[in-house]
């Protein structure tokens, strides 16, 4: 080869040389077709799916919902419009991606037969079910590959028919409500828009924003509008006409056309609130955050009152407690026919502004010619109401930066007096966590609190120091005492999903343990007779029915207790067996008080349900599994948590690994760490300040936080107000750092405000300009979380290449 270089011309000697020198990078971008992983593991990504189930608001039928796996690549390919945070598939004028269900069922609770639907759409792609108020009917979307049509189920008959063409409007949301009179209403294409606007040849000129001096910080929002085109696609796909239907078809148009945002009608049924958006668009914050006006008509369509105009929200002050002035979280009151409630802040929006009546709620009722009248003042930020009937109502507020809640009972007749509180707590406290209300229909068929006089009927998770044990109570509003009713029972994990009657006696409870799927039960704690199993689902993953579950607890060494969940293969014995390969999956979380941070998370007694991003694969290739590792954050009184992130992330991985390694289960050498988005993050910074791990695996991550610059996750301050904690927290900033091998996997579409792929593709290059073991792996059509089957597959088949050559193989 010496020689030969000699009699070549300069520039072939270095066209050689280069070659020689990038052989590395070179095999790195070559053959990029889509792999598999193992057998085992593809087997368990397409095991098929468990039907989904929807219970009637009488609770006497329930819907079995059923869809196949995964969409393949090409479903994923097809064009999509990505315009003001909002991804729209112009063919259908829907959104581009969303479950849908191929099959319907109707069981009757305490019947052992199920219905078939006859009639249903071929090749049905099904969403949106909704049941008319009397439960005889019921409606549901189908997805062609042009639009979306409307069907009816008559479920006397279980007949199915199409009821409209495609002519519905699903790019903004929800567009079906029912009314009293067994009508519906559908929010539609304007069927007079005209033609899909076309991409202009060349600009028009510059595209061009400006600002006053007024601060409008906002995080990083992905796909938003950039140019008057993308305004005038948004506009158009926006346009809708509100129709009113009959069960025959017949059709009568409603109120003027539209950007309709949302619908929502009275409980009596007599008046419609509509939201309308309007310019000016913004391009710098998604459609939720475009001006609108709330408007209230008639049935007719005739607006009746304008009781809002919402300004476009480009300025709210920074901070999680942050707001926005004027209305806010306008609805109708569930137990009036037609009064409407909603919230104003008197900050300013601003959090920082110390204030005892910080936020104020109002009301207003038909036929709204009338002032708004004060119900109640808060001292935090308004979280919603629980409705029971004029003299009752449950109050929520809240705020973030104490993890604080508040629960207050009111008495609506009886407006501006003093409410009760009735509870307080940390939010992120799941041991004293009373739950949340049972609901019941009202004469309206509205949602409001199951109660008996002071007693009102609850649901928790049950956390405890042996995990989450659910239950149902009821919960004494004046004496403060809970009385448990029925709690789920070892060995299994079971939760209420549905109360049945008014003295929550009769119920419906989901069931599982480790090894038996989820399946429906009906208990009966006044009469003795046994629960009934209502429904019969498979185990999905026979392969894996063996494997062993646990749930350990251990110490950090500042004495923080933390928890994981362990998965070790089936018949393994760490004696006999010796000692295997971890993998570690994490997603850290930031609490305000290391007593709730220590709090254990999770039921050794849950069924293991595996997903496409799940680790628990590899305890079928010989791995033990570390899932759901506790990584706290933990800031208490004025620290905040991410002041010393890095230091309890590597204390946390430190403590973890001890306990792996000292059970006898774990190589020490062999342990690889990963996690997804926030974990991904985690991932790269163990990696960048400690040497624990032998690889690791960060999929849809953000790795440069001044790319992040007005707050990330749960962190709530500036770039300009904490500079050093995101530089410190940055694992760009620290790529130099990284002697261990790190695999990078990103939808190359990704969704999600601050993962954008160019955070991937920075931190790939900087880690290959210092010399780091890195791969980076991108994912077309992919959003934040993937689903298409090649996507999916490929992805397994990645992390398991890397983690046979870093980790069990190294």
């Amino acid at each position: 080869m010496k020689n030969t270089l000699r009699r070549l011309p300069k520039l072939w000697c270095f066209v050689i040389v280069f070659w020689l020198g990038n052989t590395g990078s070179i095999q790195a971008q070559s053959d990029g077709n889509y792999k598999t992983p193992p057998k085992a593991i593809a087997d368990l990504v397409n095991a098929p799916v468990t039907p989904s189930v929807s219970f009637s608001r009488m609770g006497d039928f329930m819907l079995i919902l059923e869809r196949s796996g995964n969409p393949s690549i090409e479903e994923l390919s097809q064009p999509e419009l990505r315009i003001a945070g909002v991804r729209i598939n112009p063919a259908t004028n829907s959104p581009s991606r969303g479950i849908t269900y191929e099959s319907i069922k109707i069981k009757k609770l305490k019947e052992a037969s199920e219905k078939e639907i006859s009639g249903l759409p071929q090749n049905p792609k099904m969403s949106g079910f909704s049941l008319s108020k009397d439960e005889k009917h019921m409606v549901f979307t189908n997805a062609s590959n042009t639009g979306i049509s409307l069907w009816l189920v008559d479920l006397t008959t279980f007949q199915a028919k199409k009821l409209t063409d495609e002519i519905v409007n699903l790019a903004n949301g929800g567009a079906v409500v029912w009314t009293p009179d067994n009508r519906i209403l559908l929010k539609a294409i304007h069927p007079k828009r005209g033609q899909m606007p076309k991409t202009p040849l060349a600009p028009s000129g510059p595209n061009m924003q400006e600002t006053a001096g007024n601060a409008a910080p906002s995080r990083t929002y992905q796909d938003l509008l950039s140019n008057p085109h993308d305004e005038a696609l948004f506009e158009y796909f926006m346009n809708s006409q509100l129709i009113s239907l009959g069960l025959d078809g017949s059709q009568n148009a409603v109120g003027p056309s539209g950007m309709i945002k949302s619908m929502d009608l009275s409980p009596d049924g007599k008046y419609i609130m509509v939201d309308v958006i309007k310019r000016p668009f913004s391009y710098l914050v998604p459609a939720s955050r475009f001006p609108y006006d709330v408007e209230i008509w008639d049935m007719g369509g005739k607006k009746t009152k304008t009781l809002a105009q919402i300004p476009l929200d480009e300025n709210r002050p920074s901070g999680f407690d942050a707001t926005v002035t004027g209305p806010r979280s306008i609805n109708w009151r569930a137990d009036k026919p037609a009064m409407l409630y909603w919230v104003e802040a008197q900050d300013g929006g601003d959090p920082k502004v110390a204030m005892e009546e910080r936020e104020i709620v109002f009301t207003l009722d038909a036929p709204f010619t009338n002032e708004k009248s004060k119900l109640v003042s808060i001292a935090y930020r308004f979280s919603g109401i629980n409705w029971s009937d004029d003299n009752f109502a449950l109050l929520n507020e809240r705020w973030f930066s104490t993890r604080q809640e508040k629960i207050s009972m009111i008495n609506p007749s009886k407006p501006g007096e003093n409410k009760k509180e009735i509870f307080s707590h940390s939010s992120d406290d799941i041991y004293n966590d009373p739950g949340n209300p049972v609901f019941t229909l009202n004469q309206y068929g509205k949602n409001v609190l199951l109660r008996n006089g002071d007693e009102v009927f609850m649901t928790s998770e049950g956390g405890s120091s042996e995990g989450s044990m659910p239950f149902l109570s009821s919960y004494n509003v004046k004496t403060k005492a809970q009385k448990i009713l029925w709690r789920s029972q070892a060995p299994y994990y079971e939760r209420v999903v549905k109360v049945l009657n008014e003295n929550a006696t009769e119920f419906i409870t989901i069931k599982e343990s480790t090894d038996i799927q989820p399946n429906y039960w009906i208990v009966n704690t006044r009469k003795r007779i046994a629960p009934m199993q209502i429904t019969e689902f498979s185990h999905p993953y026979a392969s894996i029915k063996g494997i062993s579950k646990e749930l350990v607890r251990y110490k950090r060494k500042d004495g923080l207790d933390l928890s994981a969940v362990v998965y070790t293969p089936s018949g393994y014995d760490a004696a006999k067996d010796g000692r295997l390969p971890v993998l570690m999956w994490a997603y850290p979380r930031e609490y305000k008080s290391a007593e709730i941070a220590s709090q254990v998370r999770g039921s050794k007694y849950q069924f293991t349900r595996l997903n496409w991003g799940s680790p628990i694969y590899w305890v079928t290739q010989g791995y033990a599994i570390m899932d759901q590792t506790e990584m706290p954050i933990v800031g208490e009184g004025a620290d905040e948590p991410n002041d010393t992130f890095v230091d309890q992330l590597v204390g946390n991985a430190e403590a973890a690994i001890d306990y792996i390694v000292n059970s006898g289960v774990g190589d020490r050498d062999k342990i690889a760490v990963g996690g997804h988005s926030y974990g991904a993050f985690m991932t790269a910074n163990l990696l960048s300040h400690s040497q624990l791990f032998a690889a690791g695996i960060a999929r849809s991550g953000a790795y440069n936080r001044t790319l992040t610059p007005f707050g990330f996750q749960y962190e709530q301050r500036t770039y300009w107000e904490a500079p050093d904690v995101y530089n410190t927290m940055s694992p760009f900033m620290n790529a130099h750092k990284v002697k261990t091998p790190i695999l990078l996997v990103h939808g190359e579409a990704d969704n999600n405000s601050g993962t954008f792929p160019i955070q991937s593709e920075r931190y790939y290059n900087a880690l290959k300009g210092h010399g780091a073991t890195t791969r980076l792996v991108f994912l077309p059509h992919e959003s934040h979380g993937y689903s298409a089957k090649e996507s999916i597959l490929h992805t397994l088949y990645e992390q398991h290449e890397w983690l046979e050559k870093w980790v069990k193989n190294k």
